[in-house]
């Protein structure tokens, strides 16, 4: 009798996807990718336990968002210190930093909990399509929100 008693470790082994961004939505690319990091999409889904899988973005310049949101989203912190509320708008964000964009709205997306912090570790956001040493581990790709094996040569 060789039956796996409980998870084994190929069932909790991390798979690299990788998505590009260009001329998708802000949230809905959110969304897919927040499932993805907390492994939502594999069956053996623990919500107390981290299962999920790393995920590269590239294109982060390219995304983009519907209606007004390029004219209405602020994104706003606070230094901590007295007056140190500092707001930046969306456009001048996507001019600085695109990819912060995307991690901001992914963030949003995840359970607020001590496993946050690690599940966006995994996350690897590029501004163009270069992806450098990271395109060696790409497993699978997403085309228009699904997955699918990369072929060979792609890579």
């Amino acid at each position: 009798m060789s039956q796996a008693i409980g998870n084994t470790a190929l069932a909790y082994a991390r798979v690299w996807h990788q998505v590009d961004a260009s001329e998708r939505v802000l949230g809905k690319l959110a969304e897919r990718i927040a499932i993805v990091l907390m492994g939502k999409h594999k069956p053996i889904y623990n919500p107390g336990v981290d299962c999920g899988d790393y995920v590269v973005v590239t294109n982060a310049r390219k995304v983009k968002v519907t209606g007004r949101k390029s004219e209405q989203i602020v994104y706003r912190h606070h230094t901590m210190y007295p007056g140190g509320l500092h707001e930046i708008q969306y456009k001048d964000m996507m001019k600085k930093k695109p990819d912060e964009i995307i991690r901001k709205a992914v963030s949003g997306m995840l359970p607020k909990n001590k496993l946050r912090e690690r599940r966006l570790e995994r996350l690897r956001i590029f501004q163009d399509e270069d992806i450098g040493i990271f395109r060696h581990n790409i497993l699978k790709r997403w085309e228009d929100g699904t997955l699918s094996e990369p072929t060979s040569n792609a890579l």
